[in-house]
């Protein structure tokens, strides 16, 4: 049977304060179990998203209250989902109201560098079901997305508009300012032409452009993806032609300079020496080739790509790639690697050049 403690006995062990001011003990709450709550998160900024409640803040501070009635939903969960939320710097709540903070503005439709679209593709069901197909990606090496879908990823968009105007959007929505920083990084030629292979709507190729006034410009995309594009500017009048096409087949001849933004990390190494070889076909030795893509560390150590990795590995059959997997790359399609310059952004700007050598054959057919 315990026995009594009194003064002479050992001390207790220590014991919570329960005094009314007595400061509160710090949580536990390890690394771990942020990660297992990580959907969760997620699928909450998705729900404010759906029902525009940041775009109901932009004139300032409201009541869950006031929200829920705006939004038509109800307040009491409203006002948790926010409460979490503002734990990780979307909203902020004060004097029982809610706000957004700088980082929530951008789930606003209406702002510039607006990051909705982006948030929206990330947990679509496309995502969601290609995250939950990853026991089964450890064990095969497939896509979580093929598994769920029964075709690649980029066939589905496609053959399902919505979906495709969707990632359009989200990648319009995610490169906008990083657009603005590799420019900034990158000093463009006065005169020539670049061409922008892959280049979606054409964000980078105008920011070239209005950088380079002395600068043409051809946007090579998919021909539904470049008929929206964003080139159509009084300043750019004259200097820009579009180009619908397919980059595993041929590339308009004659630019001065090639540009290859978040592709190449799209595809496996044999796809990605199809498309680099095909842009050496189409250029003289000595043109210029940026490979615009996330340089991952080969010391392992932390870089926002590491997740991205994660996705391509989920949803295409891409990669995330070292300095020295990128050199390996051009190398065996007919390129010299330049330099790599870093940028504010998740991207580096990988300067590489065609060599003198002979161009590499033809692929031979599929």
């Amino acid at each position: 049977m315990p026995t009594r403690h009194d003064d002479r006995s050992e001390p207790l062990a220590a014991t919570p304060d329960t005094r009314p001011d007595a400061p509160a003990p710090a949580a536990r709450f390890s690394p771990l179990q942020h990660l297992m709550y990580g959907h969760i998160y997620a699928d909450a900024v998705r729900a404010v998203i759906v029902h525009g409640i940041a775009d109901l803040l932009a004139d300032g501070p409201r009541t869950a209250e006031d929200l829920a009635e705006r939004s038509g939903t109800q307040a009491v969960p409203l006002r948790r989902i926010l409460r979490m939320l503002a734990t990780r710097g979307l909203f902020r709540e004060e004097n029982g109201a809610f706000a957004l903070t700088e980082s929530g503005a951008g789930l606003r439709a209406d702002v510039p560098g607006s990051q909705r679209a982006t948030a929206l593709l990330f947990t679509d069901e496309m995502f969601r079901r290609s995250a939950e197909n990853l026991p089964d990606t450890l064990r095969t090496g497939e896509p979580g997305f093929e598994t769920a879908y029964g075709l690649p990823f980029f066939t589905h968009l496609s053959a399902t508009p919505d979906k495709s105007r969707l990632f359009d959007a989200a990648m319009t929505s995610r490169t906008g300012q990083a657009d603005e920083d590799i420019a900034g990084a990158y000093r463009f030629p006065a005169s020539g032409t670049v061409v922008d292979v892959g280049g979606g709507r054409g964000g980078l190729l105008r920011e070239a452009l209005t950088r380079s006034p002395g600068l043409h410009g051809v946007l090579f995309d998919r021909p539904e993806t470049v008929a929206d594009h964003l080139l159509d500017t009084e300043e750019l009048a004259g200097r820009w032609r579009t180009e619908g096409g397919d980059f595993f087949t041929a590339v308009p001849q004659g630019g001065d300079l090639y540009l290859l933004k978040n592709i190449l990390h799209d595809w496996p190494d044999e796809d990605c020496l199809r498309i680099l070889r095909t842009i050496r076909r189409a250029v003289t030795p000595g043109t210029r080739l940026l490979v615009i893509d996330a340089v991952l560390p080969a010391d392992g150590s932390p870089h926002p790509a590491l997740a991205l990795d994660i996705v391509m590995l989920m949803v295409v059959r891409g990669r995330e790639r070292t300095a020295a997997e990128f050199q390996d790359l051009l190398t065996r399609s007919g390129f010299h690697l330049h330099r790599i310059l870093p940028t504010r952004a998740m991207s580096s700007v990988i300067e590489a050049e065609a060599t003198a050598d002979a161009k590499p054959e033809p692929e031979p057919a599929r």
